[in-house]
């Protein structure tokens, strides 16, 4: 692996939970995660539980951005009005209802979710099916199952390789079309034993941008 050449290739954000994300060139790495990342989550209004694209693929059919502002917008329009509102509900059913929610809860494990451009050629499908946030180039095969333990610093930025993720239905579902493959999911439960891309802490903040040399240490 030429550990010299790595850069930072993509940095997504999704600013509601399960919608379909946005790719953006850079951002402010913060403790709990990218700016924006994830700052509204899908609820059922009745049972009060966090629905997602798991179970309602059509949320990945929504796009999520962020204005100029900072404020989430779900196919261009605030996250709060009632064309939002009712486009997720068609989504979700008569039930789910947005909440702008600050807590660790809205990440599905750690703040960031990493993989490289090595494991992404094994795996052979649309990424976006993986939801990440960074994706690095410059990495030879699946060298990146070999990271956890092990800390990669971004500029002032310094992140931590905690785990595999462990995959779900979610992968199943195409980002454009929302079909389900369920050979998606199969496959990598026999080549990558149901895990791929990492469960990722930020140990320091700071600004990173798209091209920006990373470094793997200790």
């Amino acid at each position: 692996m030429s550990e010299n050449k790595m850069r930072v290739a993509e940095i997504w954000r999704y600013p509601v939970k399960s919608l379909a994300g946005e790719q953006v060139t850079s951002t402010q790495l913060q403790m709990d995660g990218i700016t924006g990342d994830r700052r509204v989550l899908v609820y059922n209004a009745r049972t009060r539980n966090i629905l997602t694209s798991r179970n309602h693929p059509k949320l990945l059919g929504l796009k999520a951005t962020l204005d100029s502002y900072g404020t989430p917008l779900i196919n261009g329009l605030n996250w709060d009005v009632p064309e939002s509102i009712h486009a997720i509900m068609e989504a979700a059913g008569p039930d789910a209802r947005l909440i702008e929610w600050g807590g660790s809860e809205r990440h599905d494990v750690l703040p960031l979710l990493v993989t490289s451009d090595g494991a992404l050629k094994e795996f052979g499908h649309d990424h976006r099916r993986l939801r990440p946030n960074l994706v690095i180039s410059g990495v030879d095969g699946l060298a990146e199952r070999e990271w956890p333990g092990r800390k990669m610093r971004i500029g002032e930025a310094l992140i931590e390789f905690v785990q595999l993720r462990g995959r779900c239905v979610m992968t199943t579902y195409d980002p454009d079309t929302q079909e389900q493959n369920h050979r998606v999911l199969r496959e990598i439960v026999k080549k990558f034993d149901g895990t791929f891309a990492l469960d990722t802490d930020v140990l320091h903040a700071g600004f990173i941008n798209v091209g920006d040399v990373v470094e793997l240490v200790n």
